[in-house]
């Protein structure tokens, strides 16, 4: 199991992936036109074993010039509990923290994941609007139910 960066012949298990959880109303699905855009947000979880399967998924977008996204985390259901969540998240973060952003927030309905990262519970008004075009296209709008957590790059001592 290793993660790396997206290739483009990931998007259509990326999204085979992605829509198994959208279909349960846990993440936002993602079209295929959507997956090619933003190829170089994503990092994947590979499986050399299983003939270099996608077992997991988790973008990186840059929302504003010291703000960045985790989305579109998935791990298959036979892979969680093994950290590889853990993995790809902090794979998202390292990189956040390369390019230069200050904080990363997430939207979830696990926000006890996020809290084992160091990540805190906010409120969404605190996002800026740019993030919610996003919303817009997801069934439960204007009802979200998920909760937005944040981690501060530059004062966390997590991750």
């Amino acid at each position: 199991m290793h993660i790396r960066k997206a290739l483009i012949g990931d998007i259509k298990a990326i999204h085979k992936l992605l829509n198994l959880y959208a279909e349960q109303g846990r993440l936002l699905s993602r079209a295929l036109s959507e997956l090619y855009d933003h190829l170089r947000d994503y990092v994947v979880l590979e499986d050399e074993d299983k003939g270099n399967l996608i077992c997991g998924v988790c973008g990186l977008s840059i929302c504003w010039e010291d703000l960045a996204e985790i989305r579109s985390l998935a791990v298959l259901k036979d892979m969680q509990g093994k950290r590889y969540g853990f993995q790809l998240v902090t794979e998202c973060v390292k990189e956040a923290r390369m390019i230069g952003i200050k904080k990363v927030f997430a939207l979830t309905y696990v926000p006890e994941f996020f809290g084992k990262l160091g990540f805190s519970e906010v409120a969404k008004s605190i996002l800026p609007h740019k993030i919610w075009a996003d919303c817009l296209k997801c069934p439960k709008f204007p009802d979200c139910d998920e909760t937005a957590v944040m981690l501060d790059l530059q004062t966390s001592g997590h991750i």
